[in-house]
This record gives C-alpha cells, sequence and structure tokens, in this order.
C-alpha cells in the first residue's frame, strides 16, 4: 500500500489565530533553516544536542534517503515556534520517525517554551494532518520531552512504550560522585585511581573550535586501536559515520551543543572524548583511549567522568547522562535507569498501523525474552549447547 507524501495541511480552524504549518521535503531547503532553527532550540528547554540542526542536518546527509525528508514546521507570523524533523518509513507498516537513528540517544520534537501553548497546538495540528496516512512513531522519548505536550494533547489513537534504557547521574562535582559510591573501599579505590591519573602527568583540555575536526578524527582513530580484536558497535567504524561525526561536531562546539576533550600523556593525544550539552544535561557520547592507558593501569572511565562532570555543572543543567546501554561499568556509580519512550501516534484511519505497530513491539519483547531465558539457562547449565 503506497501513501501520498503530504496528505495536506490541517484545517486552518484548527491552527491558533496567526499560525501556519508547513512540510519541507527538500534538503537545501533544510539548511537554509539553520538560524531560525538555533532560535527554537535555545528557546526549547527540554531539546537535547540530538535535536540541534548541526547535528540532524549532518545526520541526515550520512544516512538520510532521498524523497524521505520530513520536517513539519509551526510558525507564528514568519517566526519559527514549533518543529518536529522526521523522515518517512516504508517498510510493513508506513510511519513517520525522527531524524537520528539509532545512533542519537534521544528523539523529540521542538517547542517555543516562550509562547504558550500556541506552538504545540499547531505542531499537534501538522502531525495530526500527517497522520491521515502514516503511523507517527517518535522512538527514544526522555521522560519530560516536549514530545510529551504533543502526545498528552493528542486525540485520536495514540499508545505510550518503554523504548532504551539510559542512566542519569546528577550533576555532582567529582568528589561529589565518588561520596556516592556504596562502601569506603570502592571511595578510596576511586580517589587512589584519581592519583594515579596525576602522577603519569594525564593532562585534559577541552579543544578550541577550529581544532575540533581534527580532534574527533583522533578519537575515532583511537576508538578504532582500542577496540582492535573485541567485539565493537561496528556502525562507529565506518565511513558514514565518521563524515556525519566530524560534521556535525565542530558546529557544534561553536555554539556551546558539545565540548571535545583531549588527553595528553608527556605531550602526546593518548584519549578524546566527545560530550554533548544543553539546557538540562551533559551526556557523553563517545571516545576513543589508547591501549597504553591500560597497560600503564590508567582508569580510562574515572578520567572520563572527572572531565565530563565539571561540563555537567552549568547553571540550569542537572544530569550528567551515561546515555543509552546498562552496561555494568555504569553501575558502579549507582547511576538511576531512566526510560526512554516510545509515542505512538495514529487517526481513526491509521489505527490498523498503530495495532501492527504494537503487535511488532510485543513480538520483539517476547523474543527477547525467550533469547534471555536460552541464556541464562545455557549459563546454569554450565554453557552446553
Amino acid at each position: 500500500m503506497t501513501y501520498p507524501a503530504y496528505p495536506g495541511p490541517p484545517h486552518p480552524g484548527l491552527l491558533p489565530p496567526g499560525h501556519t504549518v508547513e512540510l519541507v521535503t527538500d534538503e537545501a531547503a533544510f539548511a537554509r533553516l539553520a538560524p531560525q532553527w538555533r532560535r527554537l532550540y535555545g528557546r526549547c528547554t527540554a531539546a537535547t544536542p540530538f535535536q540541534s540542526h548541526a547535528w540532524l542536518l549532518s545526520w541526515w546527509r550520512s544516512y538520510g534517503s532521498p524523497g524521505r525528508l520530513r520536517l513539519l514546521l509551526a510558525r507564528e507570523g514568519r517566526e519559527l515556534v514549533a518543529a518536529a524533523p522526521l523522515m518517512s518509513v516504508r517498510g510493513p507498516v508506513p510511519a513517520l520517525v525522527p531524524l537520528g537513528g539509532a545512533i542519537s540517544d534521544y528523539g523529540d520534537v521542538l517547542l517555543d517554551d516562550e509562547r504558550g501553548p500556541d506552538p504545540e497546538t499547531a505542531l499537534t495540528a501538522g502531525l495530526a494532518a500527517l497522520a491521515r496516512t502514516a503511523l507517527v512513531d517518535l522512538r527514544e522519548v526522555r521522560p519530560g520531552a516536549a514530545a510529551e505536550r504533543v502526545y498528552a494533547r493528542w486525540r485520536g489513537p495514540r499508545h505510550r512504550l518503554a523504548d532504551s534504557l539510559c542512566l542519569e547521574l546528577p550533576a555532582l562535582p567529582m568528589d561529589g560522585l565518588v561520596a556516592r559510591l556504596p562502601s569506603a573501599r570502592a571511595r578510596q579505590r576511586v580517589r587512589a585511581q584519581l592519583r594515579r591519573l596525576d602522577a603519569l602527568g594525564v593532562k585534559s583540555r577541552p579543544v578550541l573550535p577550529d581544532e575540533a575536526d581534527a580532534a574527533v578524527r583522533r578519537l575515532l582513530e583511537l576508538h578504532r586501536l582500542q577496540w582492535r580484536g573485541r567485539q565493537v558497535t561496528g556502525e562507529h567504524l565506518r565511513t558514514r559515520f565518521r563524515e556525519h561525526l566530524v560534521r556535525a561536531v565542530g558546529p557544534m562546539v561553536r555554539t556551546g551543543d558539545a565540548v571535545v576533550t583531549e588527553f595528553r600523556m608527556a605531550d602526546e593525544v593518548v584519549a578524546v572524548d566527545v560530550t554533548l550539552l544543553s539546557h538540562r544535561l551533559a551526556g557523553g557520547y563517545l571516545y576513543g583511549a589508547h591501549p597504553r592507558l591500560r597497560e600503564r593501569r590508567a582508569d580510562v572511565a574515572v578520567m572520563l567522568l572527572d572531565a565530563c562532570a565539571a561540563y555537567a555543572r552549568a547553571p540550569g543543567r542537572g544530569t550528567l547522562s551515561l546515555l543509552r546501554g546498562d552496561e555494568p561499568y555504569k553501575h558502579r556509580w549507582r547511576p538511576e535507569p531512566v526510560s526512554n519512550q516510545r509515542l505512538l501516534l495514529a487517526r481513526r484511519r491509521t489505527a490498523p498501523l498503530l495495532a501492527a505497530a504494537l503487535a511488532d513491539a510485543t513480538a520483539r519483547r517476547r523474543g527477547k525474552e525467550l533469547l534471555r531465558r536460552h541464556a541464562e539457562r545455557k549459563e546454569r547449565d554450565g554453557g552446553g549447547g
């Protein structure tokens, strides 16, 4: 079954006075939106760096498919007051999903917090028009995100599911994070590791904006080196990911949405980290570290957290996010588990698409549970096949 690219705008009576809605499907037009997008992004306190113009446009250029771009924009007069950065996917269930894909930890829309409820009213009306022909499937929505306001206003069929798990810490100085550790022995161990980093002469500094491109390339080289011969996220080694990260991070450093940190030992760069920044959180996104650090018994996780904690303490920024993933090494810091959400929005005529998406999600969850039980049984039985 095929659907038109745009089923038509919402009825004017559904929009607040002075508001209009438009759909952008052209990459060049997306690029020209940068100044307006930046102003809106700055007025949306729930936004994360994964909704910044630099991140999304770069992602689209690496991962987008021609003809699939769907940027829903709401304006009051000429001012951009809301945006939903989406793309169409056909698959078994025709849907509109957030730009950013699997390499983005949070998905969301943008709403101007300074203009009351009108932006969300206009954006919801525009999404309802799009939902005449496709399911609106908002993935990886962080609790408190702007998309929750659209979900609350939605009048058609809707459903909320749990999505990926993130782990979060309070934005405390390193001493405060160490104090959260569960035992005196654990606290002593971390303090000893900090002293060892100092004894090794490991120094960190945020790179300047014009150094960011080279620093990110160095990060990816170190990332490849540190994981050589071990299982690693394959996407991080691909050319398209490298091009995306280099292209996105430089502009984000210039606008304060990211910081790139170099770690040097004896004047050699031995590690590089990218931390993403927004109004409410700082999140360590990706790092590369030379194996020499571990050979010298340096604790890389402690080194990175020490630097990231410093960036998390800006006014209003209350969260140090470890982003998605439930890896055991993160739990040493006693983080709070926070589940992202998947918000599904439909109209009555597209309710069957919602039902199909729910059935698929249920089947996938059951399949994962069966695999988990099988793995536990193998481990209990001594690893036998």
